[in-house]
């Protein structure tokens, strides 16, 4: 099975590398980047990996892009909650529609996909859980959230029910833009929380309890929409 996330390993790697220049201060807070074109030469790389980059890089946090204006490092870290950027997909669907349909979504991914946990896919999901905690300490945003969506993708690529497999996939862009999102707005004491939902998961798969498995999931996800600014 295919448990990886939905961003190319060239745009992770572009991702990190812009990740580590803000964080080691060769791109300083509030210095405007240079233009995607000279950009994306000095770092070998298409304009089209670029653009994927900065667009992870802004939706937690660490860049954002002004029209007209370029793109300008925040230097956001973990811990200290911002405001709530513009939901980017507002003209198709608003975050309380896309929270609402991952609440049932993925509730039932995980519920279908709990007898057919064995030991390996736990131990794959296992890993994530570890990768997206210890990223969260080392302050490492952009790991950190392909941990998640790892975590959540095993999960949908366990469920037996091939249609609700291809409806997932059909809308995952949406579903995970919604875990990037709430990253700039997430306290420490509500990330710990978020590691204790995700083993909570884990924990339910591992003992291949459907019902355990589906409520902690909702429970994660009801609480992932909260730090969002949007009830579910």
């Amino acid at each position: 099975m295919d448990f990886t996330n939905d961003k190319s390993p060239v745009t992770q790697t572009v991702a990190r590398q812009l990740q580590e220049m803000i964080r080691t201060g060769a791109l300083k807070k509030d210095e405007r980047l240079p233009s995607q074109r000279v950009l994306s030469e000095q770092l070998g790389v298409s304009r089209a990996s670029l653009r994927e980059a900065l667009l992870t890089l802004e939706t937690i946090g660490l860049v954002r892009t002004y029209p007209a204006r370029g793109t300008f490092v925040t230097g956001a870290q973990t811990g200290k909650p911002a405001a709530m950027d513009q939901w980017r997909f507002e003209e198709q669907y608003s975050i309380l529609d896309v929270f609402q349909s991952r609440l049932l979504i993925e509730a039932e991914l995980c519920r279908l996909a709990a007898p057919h946990v064995t030991p390996e896919i736990a131990d794959e999901l296992r890993r994530a859980t570890e990768e997206f905690e210890q990223a969260w300490r080392k302050e490492d945003l952009v790991t950190h959230v392909e941990a998640d969506l790892t975590f959540h993708n095993i999960i949908a690529q366990t469920c037996p029910n091939a249609m609700l497999r291809r409806l997932h996939q059909s809308v995952r862009d949406l579903l995970n833009e919604t875990q990037r999102v709430p990253i700039p707005n997430t306290e420490v004491g509500r990330m710990n929380a978020s590691i204790k939902e995700h083993r909570a998961i884990l924990e339910a798969l591992t003992r291949q309890n459907a019902n355990d498995a589906a409520n902690a999931m909702r429970e994660h996800i009801r609480n992932t929409a909260l730090c969002a600014g949007v009830e579910i």
